[in-house]
This record gives C-alpha cells, structure tokens and sequence, in this order.
C-alpha cells in the first residue's frame, strides 16, 4: 500500500508591486539597473534569482565594455547547450538602450551540432580559437568548451576580453575543479575582466565557490528572491512542500500531480533509492496514470495523453534519449521562441536530468521533484522554473516527494539522512526567501532610507526600521559586535545566506541540533557556527568573524521568530499549526517582540526548534523513534570487532525471541545488541570492516 503525506510548506506571499519587471528608459529592470551601474568593475559577480532577468544585465554590461571600455570580444560560458539560446539576438534598442545585442550564428557554438567533445582537438574548441583571431564581438560556448579551449590555446590568448560565466556556482575553489582553477589563473594574470552571473551561490559541496582572497576582489551586486517575488505583477504566492510516501512514488505520485496544473517533473536518478532503474519505464506509468495514450505529436514529438474527461495532454519527455532525433524535436519544440507566450504549447515536462538551471518556461506552475537533491542550489534551481510570473498564473509551488524511512528497509538511516536534509533545505528556503537584514548596536543611529515608525528614530530606544522598496529590516541589537574591516562589512550585507546555507547544510549539526535535547543550544550558535565562519573566512580578524557569526544567528532566529508568530504561537511547539501565509510580511508586526533581543538571547535560542516541529508532526511516534535510534547509532563507540560480536549475538537474540533486538527497549543490554548490529551494518556498508 502505498501513501503519501506533506509536511506544512513555507508559504511566501507577495505584495505583487510590479517592480521586477517595470524597465526604466533605457529598458532595464530593476536588478539590471542594479548591475549596470557597477558596468565599470573589471570583476563583477551578479546574485540573482532565476527569472530576475541576469541574461539581459550580461548584454546591457558586455556592450558597454565593448564600446566604452576598451574591451577587444565577449565570450559567454553556460553550463549546457539549452541555455545558449538565452544569450540570443536582442533588439535592445526597441526598449530604449542605445545599442542591439547580436551574436552571428556561427558564434553560438550552443547551436553546433555535435556533443561538447572532452578533448583539447574537437572543434569547438578549434572554433573558439578561430574567434579569437576574428574581428566579431560576441561567442557562446558551454563551460566544457571553454575549458578545453583555455588548455588548448592558454590564458595569454584571452587577454583583454570579457569572460562570463553563466550558472556561476559550477565554479569551486577545489584544485579538482578545472574551471575554478582557470578564472583563478585568469585573475592571477588580471588580464580580462570577469562577469560571473548566479540564481544561487550555494554549492552541494564543501568547496566554497571562489577563494576568499578572489571573491574579495569581485564588486557584488545581490538581488534577492524576496525583491524578486515582491516585484512580480501577476504571482501572489510561492508554496514549498514536502511530501512522505511509502511504498514505491509512482503509486504516491497520484497525491501530488495535479494535470490541471502546468507541471515540471523531476523523477530520480538511475541511482537513487526511490529509482525502480527503469526510467523509460517509469515515464510511461506516469503517463498511464494521467490518461490513455493516443501517440506522438509528429511536428513537436510531445507524447499526447487523453484524460478522462476528455481533454488531451501535451507532455514533453525528455528523459528517454534512446532516439536523439525525437528528443532534438523535443528540445526544438521547447525553445521555438514563436510559443514562448502560448500557454497551450505543453501542459507538463517529465525530465531527469535536464529542465533545471537556466530552463524558461514562464507558464510552469508547480516543479514537483522526486527524491531528495543533495545540493541547495540544485533546489533553488528548480523552484526558479516555476517562479516566473505570467498572466493568470497567481500560485507557484514547489513539492519534494520522498521515501518516508521504513522500519523494514535496510536503508533506513539513509533515509532519515533525507529526510533530515530536506527539512534542512526546507528552513534554509525560508532564509533564502526572507527579507535582508541589517543589525547594529543599541542606539548606533538611523540608516538613510528606513521607515522606523510612528516617532522615527528615538535615542535610547531600540529601533526597528523598514526600508519597503529594498525589501530591508533595520535591528538595533544590544551588545552586537559590529564588523570593523570593509570584507566583514560585505559579507554581513551580502553573505549571511551562504553562511547559514554552510551552517544549515552541515549534516552532524543538523541531526545534533534536531534530535539532541542534551546539546546545549551554546554548541550550535557559538561552537559551530563560529567553525564554520573561522574556516570559511580565515583572513578576518577574530572581532569580524565575531560579528559575522552573531550577525548570521540573528538573521538565522529573527525567521524562525517571524515564522513562528505567522503562525499565532510565540512557541512553535505550542498550538496546533496554521498555515503560514504571512511568514515575511509580518515583521512589522512581530518586531516588538524582538526588539530588546541582546546578544545572549540570540545565542540561548535554539534555531533547529521549528525543524523538529515541522519532522514532529509529519511524522508518528515510530518514525520519530527510528530517526533518534539511527542518530544514536551515529554517535556511537564501537569498534568493528565489538560491532562483530555484537551483531553475532543479535542474530541469536532474534532467533530465540522471534524480533530484532530494540533501540528504545527499557533493557540496556537490549539497546546495546541493537546498537551493534547496526554499527556492524554501517562498517560493511562503509568499507571500514575488515573481519571475516
């Protein structure tokens, strides 16, 4: 029997100002302006959600560098070939500006046929060098090609140049990553100028993105997703939600796809554990689920589905590529910019791999992904092709459905792990979606622009202020260490939501600050957090990574805080829960009352609370032992030979009593025989075992 169940999602409602998308007299939006007014740096780095318009921002800068500055060629770097077409021709002077973008088609090696060879010789990599020599202005290659060409021709050949790198995370400062390795070596030499463009600077690994001693030389422009949806004409409404199923999801799948809506679908890895390792075969079950197959459409190669009702479905799959030529008509048929404002194109996409970072179909209202992803910014990417606003589109949402941990798996533990991670990536969303916070000391003064209420600023009061447009909150803090040098002063404006994602994102933390009623909540918000803040900006004095971390646990507490009076209780283990529709826009309502927050508040209060209610509640009391007892195996010390003896013992112990030996048995012994068999599973699991 198969089951699914959500846990309560964050829900982001928006004030629908228009802002996003009005253009100013030259056509540029607001985060473009934004940018464009930082045209002079010769190493720029955009922050920006998806659908904020960073496409456009890259065109209005590289024709200012190419006129204006000096500037010999622009060459743009995406990721996969799907995404060149976002750098195509742009009449830009029928907005206003005072030149159009044009790239000639031979320059557009996205358009190319062929795959991106991974050698030096392909020639791709002879047509980059080729444009090089060229008087043209504009190429667009995909990283891999561009990598291959800077080994194949060096970093001299690119002087004087703009480079830009689309989807900048792909970047790592880990000597693995060859990108990464080649932009250090470009600003080493200081040669070129550097654009680098984001929907989120969160990467799935440890690396950081840029050293702190490059990112250091990179002017920021942010955007955030909280002005991004705020500033959308027709979108009221961004849900995230994650649904528990057991069984397997393609019986689940039934509760959370909706054929009314148009829909993204993200099945899961031949890899992952939710995969039944047939995904040709799983794409036909969902489409037997929605309707009655009636073929492919010859000209688009959508397969049609009709429903019962009568009406027939467009479906665009793209996860079978046994035919390269059906799925380029596919592909086609997807980017034909003659149906990019046509509704009725394609009702839902299935897709594995593809559809993410950089794919726009401004009519998707729900992106609904099977498994968990173990990056953020995988996450965040995908949440980006629903929240592109459109006309009569007012609700997008976001559904993560994942395997419920079951008592009877195996995998169990690695299941908690998900589940654990997604709560995680789900409270972060919240971070990512709130507004910017700015903190300082008890009657350290007003900002310029901020709102602060009947009164205004008032010495010896602490102030709370509200600058609208910007989407900022201005919080006096007693006892706030402020950051001394201009890096720590940046990074406090610009960088919390990275350093919340490391702290967020750190397993052990999570699933001590989660399940562990012994931790103090000292051990999260100074020990770890302070980590994390010492290794990730190890050239700050000892007073800035001071201020960064207490200004990262504010931030951190002040929307977990807002979410938990959104919901009527100022404890949010009390009350039954309420669906939050007014998580962000109620700070000015609950900011007296955490206004005379100080510096020891914010380091007593325990910011995992929210996530062990939202896990609590989704879940029964069995789940919830499961979880503690495999959290408890984690934590404890047993030696592969101890875990051998022990294991043997609870196979016996099974034999006489007919049951597993029991993590919450009230025998100690019990628990311990439990505890070993596990631990045995875990070193053979891991390799670390070297018994017979």
């Amino acid at each position: 029997m198969t089951s699914a169940r959500p846990v309560p999602a964050v829900s982001f409602q928006t004030a629908r100002s228009g802002a996003s998308t009005n253009a100013n007299e030259r056509g540029m939006r607001p985060m473009q302006e934004r940018a464009y007014n930082k045209r002079g740096e010769q190493y720029l780095l955009i922050k920006s959600p998806p659908a904020s318009g960073k496409s456009r921002a890259l065109m209005f800068i590289a024709l200012d560098k190419l006129h204006n500055q000096g500037l010999r060629q622009a060459i743009i770097a995406v990721p996969e070939k799907s995404i060149g077409g976002s750098f195509a021709d742009e009449p830009l002077g029928k907005y206003g500006f005072w030149a159009d973008w044009t790239v000639k088609p031979q320059w557009n090696l996205c358009n190319a046929p062929g795959a991106d060879e991974e050698r030096v010789d392909s020639s791709k990599v002879k047509a980059v060098g080729q444009f090089l020599n060229s008087g043209d202005p504009v190429l667009v290659c995909t990283h891999a090609t561009f990598r291959f060409a800077v080994d194949s021709l060096g970093i001299e050949a690119f002087d004087d140049r703009l480079i830009a790198v689309d989807e900048f995370h792909h970047v790592s400062s880990s000597p693995d990553n060859r990108l990464g390795s080649q932009l250090a070596a470009f600003i080493a030499r200081d040669k070129v100028h550097i654009l680098a463009m984001t929907g989120s600077y969160f990467r799935g690994d440890a690396a950081p993105v840029l050293t702190p001693e490059d990112e250091a030389k990179f002017e920021t422009v942010t955007y955030t997703y909280y002005e991004q949806l705020n500033g959308y004409e027709h979108l009221k409404a961004l849900n995230i939600g994650y649904f528990f199923y057991t069984g397997r999801y393609l019986e689940a799948i039934e509760h959370c796809l909706d054929p009314d809506r148009k829909t993204i679908v993200h099945i899961p890895s031949v890899n992952a554990r939710e995969s039944t390792k047939d995904k040709v075969a799983e794409v036909n079950e969902i489409l037997h689920y929605l309707g009655k197959w009636q073929g492919a459409d010859p000209v688009t190669g959508f397969e049609l589905v009709a429903l019962p009702d009568g009406r027939v479905l467009k479906i665009a799959d793209l996860v079978d590529d046994s035919d390269p030529a059906r799925r380029a008509k596919v592909l086609v048929a997807l980017k034909d910019p003659a149906q990019k404002n046509n509704r009725d194109h394609v009702d839902i996409i299935i897709a594995l791999g593809m559809a993410k970072e950089g794919f726009d179909w401004i009519w998707c209202e729900h992106a609904l992904t099977v498994g968990y992803r173990s990056s953020l910014t995988e996450i965040i990417q995908i949440i980006g092709r629903a929240t592109r606003d459109a006309p009569g589109k007012e609700v997008a949402t976001f559904t993560n459905l994942i395997a419920e941990p079951d008592a009877s798996e195996a995998a169990v533990a690695e299941a908690i792990n998900d589940t654990l991670k997604a709560i995680a990536a789900s409270l972060l969303m919240e971070q990512v979606l709130a507004p910017r916070f700015t903190f300082s000391p008890k009657s350290s003064g007003p900002l310029p622009n901020f709102d602060y209420g009947e009164g205004g600023y008032q010495e010896g009061r602490t102030n709370v202020g509200v600058n609208e447009e910007r989407g900022q909150y201005h919080f006096e803090i007693a006892g706030l260490v402020t950051p001394k040098s201009p890096e720590a002063s940046r990074i406090c404006q610009e960088d919390l939501n990275e350093v919340i994602a490391a702290f967020v994102q750190k397993k052990a933390v999570a699933e001590r600050g989660l399940f562990d009623e012994e931790t103090p909540p000292q051990e999260l918000t100074q020990v770890a957090m302070g980590k994390i803040v010492r290794d990730r900006y190890p050239d700050l004095t000892a007073e800035d990574q001071e201020a960064v971390r207490q200004h990262a646990i504010a931030a951190l507490n002040l929307t977990q805080k807002a979410k938990a009076l959104a919901m009527g209780a100022s404890d949010p283990t009390d009350g039954e829960q309420r669906s939050n529709t007014a998580l962000l826009d109620g700070v000015r309502q609950y900011a007296m009352d955490v206004r005379e927050l100080d510096i020891d508040l914010i380091d007593s209060i325990n910011p995992w609370q929210s996530a062990y209610t939202v896990l609590s509640r989704s879940m029964d009391a069995n789940t919830l032992k499961q979880v503690q007892a495999a959290i408890s195996v984690k934590r404890t010390k047993i030696t592969p030979e101890e875990a051998a003896d022990l294991a043997d013992r609870a196979v016996r112990f099974k034999r006489e009593r007919g049951r597993l030996p029991s993590f919450t048995a009230a025998d100690a012994w019990e628990q311990r025989l439990a505890e070993g068999a596990a631990a045995y599973m875990r070193f053979r699991q891991e390799g670390r075992y070297d018994g017979n």
